[in-house]
């Protein structure tokens, strides 16, 4: 007897797959499940490509954010031995010295003053990046050959508002009197800190000690900058860092840094994160929808072609043969969708770099091939976690089904399949999510939503057998509800489906309106644009007096206290005690401490109890406990001007540092302290008129005025840029849960056709099966919305409070509106998707019956 072929076999087999991947798109078998993966690998390539450009960008442009390939900071000039080791190998080195102090016009100008970031810098200063200046606030901006001429500054064009000085002017700065030469437009190293907020100005440090500014007690910041070049300028590098960090470490230099690439000012890192976190999560909830969709849809395919593997099996097909024929189409399928999706996702991260242009200034570097590679990994992924088990039980169908249709029916997949691809899909979006705790709050309450949806389910389905009694109700909600309770398999897989895609849809409105506008009170449009320091006690009265003949009703006032942290539990805190060394800055300067009987309504309580009036009470900002190993309980003693003050951590607060609000790492929940020295820090809304500082500053000359106005101009400006890309971004999200939606409803079409066949051929006519079709969609679609909108809820606030870190309060019209969306887009859904079947003819309605 001849036998076939290794090669003639697998021909074949290629063959039946490719006949079979054209017969099911031509008859548009596979929509669904390519729209799904092609939906999930966009949404998740495009944040991909987005990203993986920015951060490249970030890495292209570190140096010059630095002033240099590295950076040493410190708090006193650093020994000459580390230029001598730069010089000896080879690199280019530059210095600067930074320091806040206050700046002020001639008297032929009015005499005003302001306070200013002063930074005094070397010949050789930037050694990477170019400092970009202005003849007149109107002119272009041209890069600057060298460093300011000595005798000369260049200042920011808000200094020169606010001194009501022109270029060529004198500036008086200490005991100098120094000529304002150019205009600062882009300073490469400007770097971070509430110092960055003021305006700069830059001179050359030949005319620093003309000054007198700095002075035994000064904070000043001293940064030695290094640069190579060649083919082993990295390796130089790398050398001078390695043996600086060692001379700190042996030498025991305090407050002696090794500086990297530094984010941004604090506020606008956060508000990247969260736009990052954000863009995430949408992706997460299209792919997450995606895979309840391959699964319904995969499982409607492989019901479909329960009678064709039944005719391949009586030709002679092999079950191998057969599952290969269909693993493969699959593969083809994926591949074909994922780059779709690929392709789809880096046209629209196109849109992203269009609608957050500004943050990056430089053109972003081309994207590498990972987020493709990532995007179609995701794809295949999806299909063969959640499309290919019930595919895969073709092969099982025996050929006794031609003749027999109640053999060979789908079971269950394999727990052990259904698992791992669930585990591994699990794992793809927990690496794309980049923060675990968001990643866990999404694909665990998912999962977690599915399990409860199931239950609720068939709860519900039991419930509804005795809940329309027949003799008293319409004919049509009976025949309805009886439907439901027949097979309740299928009805808790449609309220289940049905919910998941709700569930995303709910939580992308909250998303859109609650937490957007949580994000957006963070940092408002009103926030305070003005802080005023220095305030003495006696001028308390009059200043707010002063803000009130303005206009200004809000504002914050608090007590300033400066002082030394020098013990925790009794014990003498000493820098070296700590590795960390923000921990050692922080026990090495003095605090700015303050007291209050309520806790600022800004604040969050993160442990403990605020009591107001107990005397030896202490109330820490969370991060601060954190880096200093504090626990409630734990004493602090602080020296106040010589005044030692002891208390007991009472309680822990949650701050927002982007909020512009006056915030405190300690405060004591006292209304008053006597005895210990404290000025007043105010912080508020300016009125819109002109010269409200200067007039501030005329009536209380002593006190310092910082104005943040710019500073929240650019956070609301890139605010609204990631809301926008955000925004965007949910179309596929949307996309994706009508996709769920739809696949829900036609998985049971075939089902409604037979009942409806039996139905029609016993005299219901088409008005009453349609009646039962529409209570019966509304029915599942009010119930799935409501469980929807709750499990939304709950997982709406986790990642409010654990994910994103905003107060969020729940709405109760939430799960009724829910309810309502989701019976009319069932209904819609199920109108698309069913309305052929009322359609038919009576005879071909019946003639498929008999053949179901």
């Amino acid at each position: 007897m001849a036998t076939s072929s290794p090669s003639s076999s697998a021909a074949s087999v290629f063959a039946l797959a490719w006949r079979q991947t054209l017969r099911d798109f031509r008859a548009g078998e596979l929509r669904l499940l390519v729209v799904a993966v092609l939906l999930a690998v966009a949404a998740l390539t495009a944040v991909g490509f987005f990203a993986d450009r920015l951060s490249q960008g970030l890495a292209r442009d570190a140096r010059q954010l630095l002033g240099g390939d590295a950076v040493i900071a410190s708090d006193k000039p650093l020994p000459p031995v580390f230029a001598k080791q730069a010089a000896a190998l080879g690199l280019r080195t530059a210095t600067t010295a930074s320091f806040p102090s206050m700046a002020r016009a001639d008297d032929a100008h009015g005499g005003a003053t302001r306070l200013v970031a002063v930074k005094a810098v070397s010949d050789a200063y930037p050694l990477r990046g170019t400092v970009q200046v202005r003849t007149a606030p109107d002119a272009p901006a041209v890069a600057a050959d060298g460093p300011p001429p000595r005798g000369r500054v260049w200042v920011d064009a808000a200094l020169l508002d606010a001194l009501q000085i022109s270029v060529g002017d004198t500036l008086l700065l200490g005991d100098a009197a120094l000529v304002v030469d150019r205009i600062v437009a882009i300073e490469p190293d400007r770097g971070a800190g509430f110092l960055s907020f003021a305006p700069r100005v830059l001179l050359h440090q030949d005319d620093l000690a003309a000054t007198a500014l700095i002075q035994p007690a000064s904070r000043v910041t001293y940064r030695f900058a290094v640069a190579a070049d060649g083919r082993s300028a990295a390796a130089d590098v790398r050398r001078f860092v390695a043996w600086a960090q060692q001379q700190v470490e042996s030498q025991r230099l305090r407050a002696v840094r090794i500086e990297s690439l530094e984010s941004g000012r604090p506020e606008m890192q956060l508000t990247l994160e969260r736009a990052e976190k954000f863009l995430n999560l949408v992706a997460l909830l299209a792919a997450l929808l995606a895979a309840v969709a391959v699964a319904i849809a995969s499982r409607d395919f492989a019901n479909r072609h329960l009678d064709d593997c039944a005719m391949l099996r009586v030709l002679g097909q092999s079950q191998r043969s057969i599952a290969l024929a269909y693993g493969l189409e699959f593969v083809v399928v994926g591949l074909a969708a994922s780059a779709a999706g690929v392709a789809l996702g880096l046209a629209v991260h196109h849109v992203f770099v269009a609608l957050l242009a500004g943050l990056v200034d430089a053109a972003l570097p081309a994207p590498t091939a990972w987020p493709a590679l990532f995007g179609v990994g995701v794809g295949l992924t999806l299909l063969v976690a959640f499309g290919l088990p019930p595919v895969l039980q073709l092969a099982r169908v025996p050929p006794l089904r031609v003749i027999r249709r109640d053999v060979g029916a789908l079971k269950p997949a394999s727990a052990l399949v259904l698992a791992a691809g669930t585990l591994g899909f699990a794992a793809l979006l927990l690496a794309v999510s980049s923060d675990v705790k968001l990643g866990l709050i999404a694909v665990g309450g998912f999962a977690a939503a599915v399990a409860v949806f199931a239950l609720l389910a068939w709860l519900a389905v039991v419930a509804l057998r005795h809940a329309v009694p027949e003799a008293r109700a319409p004919r049509w909600l009976v025949l309805a509800t009886r439907q439901i309770a027949a097979r309740p398999a299928f009805a808790v897989l449609q309220v289940s489906a049905l919910a998941v895609g709700l569930l995303a849809l709910v939580l992308l409105v909250l998303l859109r309106t609650d937490l957007i506008t949580s994000w957006r009170q963070a940092t408002p449009p009103d926030a305070p644009n003005r802080f005023v320091i220095n305030i003495q006690p006696e001028q308390g009265e009059p200043f707010r007096a002063a803000l009130a003949e303005a206009g200004v009703a809000r504002y914050d006032w608090y007590p300033m206290i400066r002082g030394r942290l020098v013990a925790i539990n009794g014990r003498p805190v000493d820098p070296d005690d700590y590795a960390d060394e923000r921990a050692q800055r922080l026990v090495e300067r003095e605090f700015n401490l303050s007291h209050t009987a309520a806790m600022p309504a800004h604040n969050r309580l993160a442990g403990g109890r605020w009591t107001a009036g107990e005397a030896d009470g202490i109330s820490v900002e969370e991060g601060l406990a954190k880096t200093l190993g504090l626990a409630l309980g734990d004493t602090m003693a602080f020296d106040i001007a010589g005044i030692r003050h002891e208390g007991r951590v009472t309680s822990l607060r949650k701050v927002d540092w982007a909020s512009m609000r006056v915030n405190f790492f300690v405060i004591f929940p006292l209304a008053e302290m006597p005895g210990l020295p404290a000025t007043y820090i105010s912080a508020f809304r300016a009125p819109e008129h002109t010269g409200f500082d200067s007039a501030l500053n005329r009536q209380f000359p002593n006190i310092t005025i910082v104005d943040l106005s710019a500073s929240i101009a650019q956070v609301q400006r890139v605010l609204d840029q990631v809301i926008r890309a955000v925004e965007f971004l949910f179309g596929f999200t949307l996309a994706a849960g009508l996709v769920v939606l739809f696949a829900a409803v036609t998985a049971t079409r075939e089902a409604r056709a037979r009942e409806f066949a039996v139905m029609r051929a016993m005299g219901a006519g088409k008005v009453l099966l349609a009646r039962v079709q529409r209570a019966e969609l509304l029915g599942i679609g009010a119930l799935a919305g409501v469980l929807a909108s709750v499990a939304a809820v709950a997982v709406g606030w986790a990642l409010a409070r654990f994910a994103f870190q905003f107060d969020w309060s729940v709405k109760a019209w939430v799960p009724a509106a829910g309810g309502a969306a989701g019976a009319l887009l069932a209904l819609a859904a199920g109108w698309w998707g069913l309305r052929e079947v009322l359609r038919r003819p009576v005879v071909e309605t019946l003639r498929r019956a008999a053949e179901r």
